[in-house]
């Protein structure tokens, strides 16, 4: 239920075939991200409709609310949400790691206090492990120690090390509970080490010799350190990882960032910037990025993005779009959603194209050179 078919490359940008037990993703591919269990703002039919194979769930926001008791209860994720496909669910490590002044670790985990009410949590390793079992995803993440982007190099050697000990504790768990229902989710390490090609390269030795993974996820990276450090950190690590695994760069979706990832080795990646974008009115497109709200589109009767067949740029004008913005009308913020995340899944579609017929590298300099011409 959990195999991986590498099925072209170029360079190092490649094209595959993930199976879950809840479907199959072609690779690469971006997962939107559904914090609550719900893509926000949208009808799982209209995530559905943008092409989306898969998306996640948030460890932190859902073990509050409603309470991974409630969603056990219910069926699991999946069902409680209404969305047939594969997920996956973050370890909740970098909510938890982000809550500065709320929060206090040690070797034994992190002690938090909700951003809701206040009440003391405690994740740990085995928590977070039973907190996904029970949401019951495709796909469950190791807790990790997420140090933050400027970081020094000794808090990021601490963090990778806290991690290879955390993950041992993860798999221990994860196995234990998935020995009374195999096959029914798969566990991922988190390779970190901030911007130390050193640190990344231990931590991927460190992770390969505690187990045999169907998948490696890359953490640590978008968060405020600049992108030539990221793409610095993705080509030291790429001839490393393993070639017939799907690899996953967490929190990483922004446009010209996905087809680095891609040329770089990715398969999968994650971010809630399409849809937040989307909120406040600011739309990807093959030209760049378009404000909505703004005044010089009040009579433009062009879609979005004349390339893109999603359903606001086929049937609704930029001037109609304006307008709901401006009456602050939801479907604007709808709409403008839809078309990110599709603008981002038919990127990464037609990336997979281009690799399987080999002429991968020309369009990615040729996209890239439109994309950022304004």
């Amino acid at each position: 239920m959990f195999e991986f078919s590498l099925e072209a490359t170029e360079g190092a940008a490649r094209s595959g075939t993930l199976t879950l037990p809840h479907g199959v993703v072609q690779t690469p591919c971006f997962m939107p991200v559904g914090t609550h269990g719900t893509v926000r703002g949208l009808h799982p039919d209209e995530v559905r409709r943008t092409g989306a194979q898969i998306i996640l769930g948030n460890t932190y926001h859902l073990h509050l609310r409603p309470g991974e008791d409630v969603i056990a209860s219910m069926g699991g994720l999946n069902r409680f949400s209404g969305w047939p496909l594969p997920m996956l669910t973050d370890s909740g490590g970098f909510q938890v790691f982000s809550l500065a002044g709320m929060r206090k670790l040690d070797e034994q985990g992190v002690e938090f206090r909700s951003h809701i009410d206040g009440s003391t949590r405690h994740l740990t390793p085995e928590r977070s492990m039973e907190i996904q079992w029970d949401l019951g995803a495709d796909i469950a993440m190791a807790f990790d120690h997420l140090p933050p982007g400027d970081a020094t190099r000794d808090e990021a050697r601490e963090a990778m090390e806290r991690t290879l000990r955390w993950l041992e504790r993860s798999r221990d768990r994860h196995a234990a509970l998935a020995a009374e229902a195999p096959a029914r989710q798969t566990l991922w390490p988190i390779v970190q080490g901030g911007s130390h090609a050193d640190l990344r390269r231990a931590s991927l030795d460190g992770i390969l010799d505690r187990g045999d993974w169907t998948g490696v996820a890359v953490g640590g990276l978008s968060v405020g350190e600049p992108k030539p450090v990221m793409q610095r950190v993705l080509e030291g690590l790429e001839p490393h990882l393993p070639a017939d695994r799907p690899r996953y760069l967490m929190g990483v979706g922004f446009p010209d960032d996905l087809l680095a990832g891609i040329a770089r080795g990715v398969d999968l990646f994650d971010c809630v910037a399409a849809t937040r974008n989307g909120r406040h009115g600011s739309a990807w497109t093959a030209d760049g990025k378009l404000q909505v709200r703004g005044a010089r589109l009040r009579l433009d009767e062009s879609p979005l993005d004349q390339d893109c067949d999603c359903e606001a740029c086929t049937r609704f004008s930029r001037g109609y779009l304006r307008h709901l913005f401006v009456v602050e009308e939801q479907l604007g913020q709808r709409l403008v959603s839809i078309h990110n995340i599709r603008f981002l899944i038919r990127l990464a579609e037609t990336a997979r194209r281009r690799i399987i017929d080999g002429t991968f590298a020309g369009w990615a300099d040729d996209w890239h050179r439109r994309y950022t011409a304004d």
